[in-house]
């Protein structure tokens, strides 16, 4: 390995040491109250160190963001395969929980943390990130109603109801909100549920 590979490795390991202190710190103890000292102090390198890879705080949570969103397209495109709309669509759902329960930090600070959000309309921003897995999903639900699976047209508020019920399924999971059940079934709910979702919408759409 030449000089230049390796500081370019060792740059890159840095950024990777600092992401993953600052997304322990901001789940744990929240974006606000998350400092750049605390991130500093977490990986024992000083406030410096980190400004030299991120201008600020805002910085730093985008990076996290782009990240979580680029691992989980990554799994949904493993779909586009499936030549049938409908089953790729449900295929879609199943990756979508996978994710989901694989990856519980990144999906937290996906969808569930405010501070992304609230950042976003200061800067006077969009949600690109959201906007490009929810126009996969409408490519998929538009494909689904060329091929006569689906009556319904308006294929945003459509797209908008199958993501509501896919996040509720799965945020109910993750924030333990199943363990009233009081049993060891909980996986085998989320895809019992699911199931039941995919006849409804069949039928009702």
């Amino acid at each position: 390995m030449g000089i230049q590979e390796r500081k370019e490795r060792e740059k890159e390991d840095m950024r990777r040491l600092i992401l993953e202190a600052a997304r322990k710190l901001f789940l744990e103890q929240g974006y606000e109250k998350t400092s750049i000292r605390n991130i500093a102090d977490a990986i024992e390198y000083s406030p410096g160190t980190i400004y030299l890879y991120y201008k600020d705080k805002n910085e730093l949570l985008f990076a996290l963001h782009e990240e979580a969103f680029l691992k989980m397209m990554q799994q949904l495109i493993t779909v586009t395969h499936i030549s049938d709309p409908f089953e790729r669509l449900i295929e879609m759902g199943h990756q979508y929980i996978k994710y989901a329960i694989e990856n519980p930090e990144l999906y937290d600070l996906m969808f569930i943390m405010q501070a992304p959000m609230e950042t976003l309309a200061c800067r006077d921003e969009i949600w690109e990130d959201g906007l490009k897995s929810f126009g996969l999903l409408k490519l998929v639900i538009e494909d689904c109603v060329k091929a006569g699976y689906f009556k319904e047209t308006n294929i945003e508020i459509m797209a908008m109801t199958i993501w509501a019920y896919m996040h509720g399924l799965v945020t109910i999971y993750l924030k333990n909100r199943m363990s009233m059940f009081k049993d060891d079934q909980q996986l085998e709910r989320i895809q019992e549920s699911f199931q039941l979702f995919i006849k409804m919408i069949k039928t009702s759409l």
